[in-house]
């Protein structure tokens, strides 16, 4: 082949079939037919060889790799360490670490990338490959190879790098996007994300523009990037060829546009707006959906670009998954509004005017996901001018969820509006939930208020209990007993839901509410306990606007996966009248618990009036007077404790009975077992006595707080 002088009528032709471009070209001293030698063949590839006698420290470089090295003959002494003239240190180096890499282990050959600098300062790539001849007994002795120019290879290679880098980085953008709409269940979800941090980034796109189809008109539901407002013509116009989003709705088809200027050229209608848009292409993107045009989305950039093949099909594929991301949200919303609609059919419409007071609810359903609870509340008017006042849950989030809760409420509002006392209306409640053969259960607790004067009969079935903030926004959860949750109560025969009383003062509030309001995932209980009572005591004294601080900060705006339901009541205060921190309890005769929760409630409540050591007094003479109370009466005692104004202040308590008979100090023995109750109580106190009271009577103490005590 190499001999071969004529032409060849078999042989491969690179010019066959092809009109090569003219090029002028001289290589000096070659003839068009004549043999070329193998250095000259090297030396017009930019390449020479190289032959180096490691233990003579010798270097023979042929006059191509002079060349590489931009050397004349005169510059080159043979020594490997003249070459430090065109080889940079660091590139030396790096040459070097390769060559000792290769003899350490015992390589036959090496090879590495380093830059030369030329005569003029360029810097230029160059590859050295050799191959390491090693004597009999293993030792490398000489080194031939050759070296090269590698510029043109390495730009080659960093095109493919950049190409590879392209097609990773729009790989990358069609997997944050899916997985960033995989999370999105509402259209307002996908919205959030198109127009979030880095939303239009995702699609490589500076602006974006999103419209759906409805009722024969497009609407624009979310923008980012353009500069300005959209005019509301542009927002919301009919379908026709004159805008570019609407056009791609009618003709299904994308359109793609390398400048601004294209773009107004071919929608003069946008040429008022030309500010707003970006200064590069555009890509205006059809979303199909089943083969139903839903919507259509654009993509605007900064900079004017022809789009690649690759860069369309990847705006094409980004749009369907918007588009199936958008159809599956808009489902979602249908589902949901009938799903919330539903509940909301089964809720009271209207909360009763109350004699005394006012009440306000609210409620939300769950936040995120498509399922309903069963959260519910009630104000009922009763007879004899009670109120019943009511919130519950269903287990559950679905729609079965729903249904039990609309029978249950209706149930307990009918056994409520017949007078039953709380404690029977839970009890039949219960029951009747039992007999619906669901497997749901139902938590909730029932007041029965008397606005009159201010008790509360409270009965509980698994629930969270009241809390109540005083006239002064003095917090406390009272101590209520309770039963199990209501079916389940019926199923264990354990339908028993005690009642407790507690007493309502002019100008405080009583909370109720369903556990979406405190608990969150991953979060303690009392955390959210704790922050509620903060929400009371630091909110605005408007009803309607406590309600929605409550609800807007507890509740929407950490998101709650809950359903929530919020109840509030406020007793006014009387006309002229000073109202000052007072706690009332009921404790029944024939309970010997009693005690014990009012002495907790007391404590609890002294120690937030901040009356300092005066509280430990005020809770054995308590303790005292209610044993005398349900020791030698048939009736059970109503404890009130109030502090009063004045200098100093005052803790008065008391303690009333429906007994008639008037209490006697005693003088007990030193073996007597009793009679020294109102011996400690007129130790303690620092003034005491008794008051008749109706049918009976009340005993009373009072006790100074020391200075510097008492509430801020």
């Amino acid at each position: 082949m190499t001999g071969q002088t004529g032409p060849s009528h078999e042989g491969y032709d690179p010019r066959t079939d092809r009109d090569p471009r003219r090029v002028d070209e001289h290589a000096p001293g070659v003839s068009h037919h004549e043999p070329i030698g193998l250095r000259r063949r090297l030396s017009l590839n930019h390449m020479g060889t190289f032959d180096w006698d490691l233990d003579k420290g010798f270097m023979n470089l042929d006059p191509g790799a002079l060349e590489v090295f931009d050397l004349h003959a005169d510059e080159y002494d043979g020594a490997p360490l003249s070459l430090v003239a065109r080889v940079p240190p660091e590139e030396g180096l790096r040459l070097d670490a390769a060559l000792s890499q290769a003899l350490q282990d015992g390589s036959s050959s090496y090879g590495a990338y380093f830059r030369v600098q030329g005569r003029d300062g360029t810097l230029r790539w160059t590859h050295s490959q050799g191959r390491i001849l090693h004597d009999a007994g293993g030792m490398p002795y000489r080194i031939i190879g050759i070296v090269r120019e590698a510029s043109g290879e390495l730009a080659d290679s960093a095109l493919l790098r950049t190409l590879q880098q392209e097609r990773q980085r729009q790989t990358l953008m069609v997997q944050q996007t899916t997985a960033a709409l995989a999370r999105a269940l509402s259209v307002a979800d996908v919205t959030r994300v198109l127009t979030g941090t880095g939303g239009a980034k995702r699609f490589g796109a500076d602006a974006l523009v999103l419209g759906l189809v409805a009722n024969e008109r497009f609407e624009v539901i979310a923008t980012v990037g353009l500069e300005g407002e959209v005019p509301q013509d542009m927002m919301n116009s009919r379908l026709d060829d004159t805008l570019p989003l609407s056009d791609a709705v009618l003709s299904r088809r994308p359109s793609f546009l390398g400048t601004r200027g294209e773009l107004i050229a071919r929608y003069p209608r946008l040429r008022p707006y030309t500010d707003m848009l970006p200064t590069g292409s555009a890509s205006f993107l059809p979303l199909v959906a089943q083969d139903t045009v839903i919507g259509a989305l654009a993509l605007l950039s900064a900079e004017p670009s022809v789009q690649s093949t690759e860069t369309r099909n990847l705006a094409l594929a980004l749009a369907s998954v918007v588009a199936q991301s958008l159809q599956r949200a808009t489902l979602f919303d249908q589902e949901r509004e009938f799903a919330t609609g539903l509940q909301a059919t089964m809720l009271p419409r209207r909360v009763p005017s109350i004699t005394g007071g006012e009440v306000t609810v609210r409620y939300h359903p769950a936040s995120v996901g498509r399922d309903v609870g069963g959260d519910w509340y009630d104000a009922i008017s009763l007879p004899q001018g009670l109120t019943g006042l009511v919130v519950g849950d269903v287990q559950g989030h679905d729609t079965h969820a729903a249904a039990v809760m609309g029978q249950l409420r209706i149930a307990l509002r009918a056994y409520a509006s017949e007078g039953h006392s709380p404690e029977t209306v839970l009890v039949r409640a219960s029951r009747f939930l039992a007999e619906l053969e669901t497997d749901r259960f139902a938590t909730c607790t029932y007041v029965q208020a008397d606005l009159e004067s201010g008790a509360l009969h409270v009965a509980r079935a698994g629930h969270l209990g009241p809390l109540i903030s005083d006239s002064a926004r003095h917090i406390y959860w009272p101590e209520t007993r309770g039963g199990l949750p209501l079916g389940v109560a019926t199923a264990f025969g354990r339908d028993h839901f005690p009642e407790t009383q507690l007493f309502l003062e002019p100008g405080s509030t009583l909370l109720l509410c369903t556990d979406g309001l405190v608990e969150h995932p991953g979060r303690d209980i009392t955390t959210g306990i704790d922050a509620l009572s903060a929400a009371v005591r630091a909110g605005p004294g408007d009803l309607e606007a406590l309600a929605d601080q409550i609800s807007d900060h507890l509740w929407a705006e950490p998101g709650s996966e809950d359903d929530m339901a919020l109840l509030l009541l406020h007793r006014l205060p009387h006309p002229g009248a000073a109202s000052s921190p007072r706690l009332r309890l009921h404790v029944h005769q024939a309970d010997p618990s009693g005690a014990s929760e009012v002495r907790t409630s007391l404590r609890r409540t002294l120690d937030q009036w901040r009356v300092g050591d005066v509280t430990h007094d005020v809770e054995v003479a308590a303790s005292e007077l209610i044993a005398n109370a349900l020791t030698h009466t048939e009736s059970g005692a109503l404890v009130s404790v109030e502090l009063l104004a004045g200098a100093p202040q005052r803790i008065r308590l008391e303690v009333e009975d429906r007994s008639s008979q008037w209490p006697r100090r005693r003088s007990p023995g030193e073996t007597a077992t009793s009679g020294r109750g109102l011996m400690l109580v007129e130790a303690l106190a620092d003034r005491w006595g008794a008051e008749p009271r109706g049918s009976g009577k009340a005993l009373w103490c009072e006790f100074d707080v020391p200075d510097g005590a008492g509430p801020a």
